[in-house]
C-alpha cells in the first residue's frame, strides 16, 4: 500500500494539506493507468470518455453537452472527436435549424471499442479497496465537491 508521503518524499503541513495533494497525485496516477491500458486500443483515456458518454446517451447530442459531461474537462474537445471521427467511432451532424450546433453520435464501432477497452471491468486500480471503502470516498468527494 502506497504513502504519498514517501512517494513524493515530502512532509504536509496538516492532514488536509496532504489530502489535497494525494488527490491530486492519485487522479494522475489513475489517468496514467488508464491510459496505459487504452494503449493497445490506439485512443486516450479523454476520447473513451467521450465514447463512454455517447453511448451511456443512446442518442445523438450536442458537442456542448459532451463537454459539460466529461470527467476531465478537455479544451481540446473538438480535436478529439475529430480523431475519433477519423477512425469512424463517431458521426456528427449539424442541426437543421441552427447550422452552428453539432450533433454527434457513437458508431456501432465505436460501441464495440468500448466494450473491447472492458475499463469498467478494469478492477486492478480498485483491487486494494472494498465496496464500503468506495462508498465512504465517494461520500468524501462528493463532500469535498
Amino acid at each position: 500500500m502506497g504513502d504519498i508521503s514517501k512517494d513524493i518524499q515530502s512532509k504536509f503541513p496538516s492532514e488536509k494539506v496532504k489530502a489535497l495533494i494525494n488527490i491530486a497525485y492519485t487522479a494522475n496516477w489513475i489517468n496514467t493507468k488508464s491510459n496505459e491500458h487504452l494503449k493497445p486500443f490506439q485512443i486516450t483515456s479523454q476520447q473513451y470518455n467521450i465514447l463512454r458518454i455517447l453511448r451511456g446517451a443512446g442518442k445523438p447530442i450536442t458537442v456542448q453537452t459532451i463537454k459539460d459531461r466529461m470527467v476531465v474537462r478537455a479544451p481540446n474537445a473538438t480535436r478529439l472527436m475529430d480523431k475519433l471521427f477519423t477512425k469512424e467511432l463517431i458521426t456528427r451532424s449539424r442541426c437543421d435549424k441552427d447550422r452552428r450546433i453539432v450533433y454527434v453520435e457513437i458508431t456501432e464501432k465505436g460501441a464495440e471499442m468500448v466494450d473491447k477497452c472492458k475499463m469498467d471491468e478494469n478492477d486492478s486500480l480498485l483491487m486494494n479497496i472494498t465496496d464500503e471503502e468506495a462508498k465512504i470516498l465517494n461520500t468524501i468527494l462528493d463532500k469535498l465537491r
